[in-house]
């Protein structure tokens, strides 16, 4: 394919603490925590340090945007198993564990629903080579004691009668939900400020620092806002913010997705229960049903850097592969197509941590995980923030990792 206010006194234990500095311009603030990047990763670790008693700001000229508008919200830790990611997969399990309880815990503090659905996945084979590849990852997951059940073709049919009748069999992994990562991303930025969250709504234009340690930043618009730690959350942006020294930037990238929504038609019975995916002529495609008659579609992988055109091809090629799954959808209005960047590292896993420089933490490179591992993100960057300590669990994940001077840490069960 082609590519055209008084700060909280909260005791710390991280070395360096510091209260933030008061000198900040009278439009701006003094906080405990600055979160740059008001996505779902940036939101949920600003409302979970404001739960536990910090004082945060957040700092986006589009508060619950960023990549969560172009996903489609697949909780599939079992199904997206990649070989030599088992560490990542226990992160993954233990936030897909934690997401019924965090869903319902957004919706009683805010009155929004997430759109979180435990309806189950099914991956499914078109030909030989597809089936046998399903073989082998059925046989991993089975391996790692993962709950994958094997299906006749005639048997995915039956869950899915919409199905083509060339599928050749599947994987049926109940455990794999799916959340409606715009409505997540609404409901995360009211609870964020129902907690006490101030949301500035302007791009950050630099960090600031001071004595060798991060101060703050510096808003587009000219406000200054100082903090006692700044965690960079900014997605695919992370590592190209102003004013941050380059040994402290996160080696992030963007990685292009494509994606696009169909419509049934009100009264229409609904063309598939559960989530639905496959790898069609070595293409990755899922299809994701909403309870409200949205169908979701996608998902391109591409390394285009900055480009965030929707092409022709893309959207044929989506076409394409879906109709071969489910020929029916070529009758659906399409609604909307769109395109947007995933933060890539360079292991494909969330960078979680502090930096080289003092007072500047990462919580970024989230890639194809960023909705997943939204719930157990929150959790780890809000101990970090109280603690000064990473959660055990959380240690492969160091954002220091990819520095020579990283240190072996013990794993430790989620």
């Amino acid at each position: 394919m082609g590519c055209p206010g008084d700060s909280v006194s909260v005791s710390m234990s991280m070395s360096g603490a510091v209260s933030a500095s008061a000198s900040a311009s009278a439009r701006g603030g003094t906080y405990d925590v600055l979160v740059v990047g008001g996505g779902v990763i940036g939101l949920v670790t600003a409302w979970r340090a404001a739960q536990r008693g910090l004082r945060v700001a957040v700092a986006d000229p589009e508060p619950g945007g960023g990549a969560a508008r172009v996903a489609a919200g697949m909780l599939a830790a079992v199904t997206e198993l990649q070989y030599g990611e088992q560490t990542l997969l226990d992160l993954n399990l233990a936030s897909a564990r934690r997401y019924p309880d965090f869903a319902a815990e957004v919706t009683a503090a805010t009155g929004l629903d997430v759109g979180f659905r435990a309806c189950g996945t099914l991956a499914v084979a078109l030909d030989a080579d597809d089936r046998a590849h399903l073989r082998d990852l059925h046989a991993f997951q089975t391996s790692l004691g993962l709950p994958s059940e094997w299906l006749s073709g005639r048997d995915c049919r039956r869950l899915e009668p919409m199905l083509a009748p060339g599928v050749r069999g599947g994987l049926r992994v109940d455990g794999d939900h799916q959340v409606d990562p715009r409505r997540l991303a609404t409901a995360l930025l009211r609870a964020a400020e129902l907690a006490g969250v101030r949301v500035h709504r302007s791009a950050v234009a630099r960090v600031t620092v001071a004595h060798g340690r991060a101060t703050g930043a510096v808003l587009a618009d000219g406000t200054a806002l100082a903090a006692g730690r700044t965690v960079l959350a900014a997605g695919s942006s992370s590592g190209r913010i102003e004013g941050v020294p380059e040994s402290a930037l996160p080696p992030v990238r963007p990685v292009k997705g494509q994606i696009l929504r169909l419509r049934v038609p009100p009264g229409h019975a609904p063309f598939l229960s559960r989530t639905v995916r496959a790898v069609v002529r070595g293409s990755h495609v899922y299809l994701v049903p909403r309870e409200n008659g949205e169908l979701v579609l996608g998902a391109t992988s591409e390394e285009c850097g900055w480009d965030t055109t929707v092409t022709a091809g893309g959207v044929y090629e989506l076409l394409r592969d879906a109709h071969e799954l489910v020929p029916g959808i070529t009758e659906l209005p399409l609604t909307e197509t769109l395109a947007g960047l995933r933060p890539g590292s360079p292991d494909n896993a969330p960078l979680l941590g502090r930096t080289a420089l003092d007072g500047l933490l990462l919580a970024t490179g989230h890639h194809r995980n960023g909705v997943l591992l939204t719930p157990v993100t929150g959790e780890i960057m809000a101990e970090l923030l109280v603690t000064g300590e990473l959660p055990g669990y959380a240690r492969p994940f160091a954002a220091s990792r990819f520095t020579a001077s990283s240190p072996v840490r013990e794993e430790q069960t989620v």
